[in-house]
């Protein structure tokens, strides 16, 4: 192992992922969505049915699924959503988190501990975390 994959692989996924979560209800339109993600200046929002987190709507959903599918703006936000929700543990390294989003090909992870969603890591974190260990 390179002293970079063993400094990455020692950096766990809580020390840089982000917090401050938001979350929507299914129902939810995609207009409404589009407008709390334009005035929060996030990029996902994790959907929920019944109060449980169940998937992930992104900027990238508006791009190729609504935008692409001429989808009208009262569209509920389950239907375009991304399911299921990707997720790691907040205790994993970050080396663990860019392997899972490369395999799956997303760029957002939502972080659990004890089964509860905590934060979100993206492909973002991953690369400014890069960039410090220049």
């Amino acid at each position: 192992m390179g002293s970079l994959e063993k400094s990455l692989s020692e950096i766990l996924v809580k020390d840089i992922m982000t917090r401050a979560l938001i979350s929507v209800d299914s129902s939810t339109t995609v207009f409404q969505v589009a407008k709390m993600m334009e005035q929060g200046g996030i990029g996902a929002m994790i959907v929920k049915k019944d109060n449980i987190p169940t998937g992930i709507i992104t900027d990238r959903d508006f791009a190729i699924k609504i935008a692409v599918e001429k989808l009208p703006l009262d569209t509920p936000v389950h239907k375009v959503a991304s399911y299921p929700l990707q997720t790691i543990n907040s205790n994993e390294s970050i080396l663990a988190a860019a392997d899972l989003m490369s395999s799956k090909n997303i760029r957002k992870l939502a972080v659990v501990e004890d089964s509860k969603v905590i934060g979100i890591i993206t492909s973002t974190d991953l690369v400014n975390q890069l960039a410090k260990k220049k």
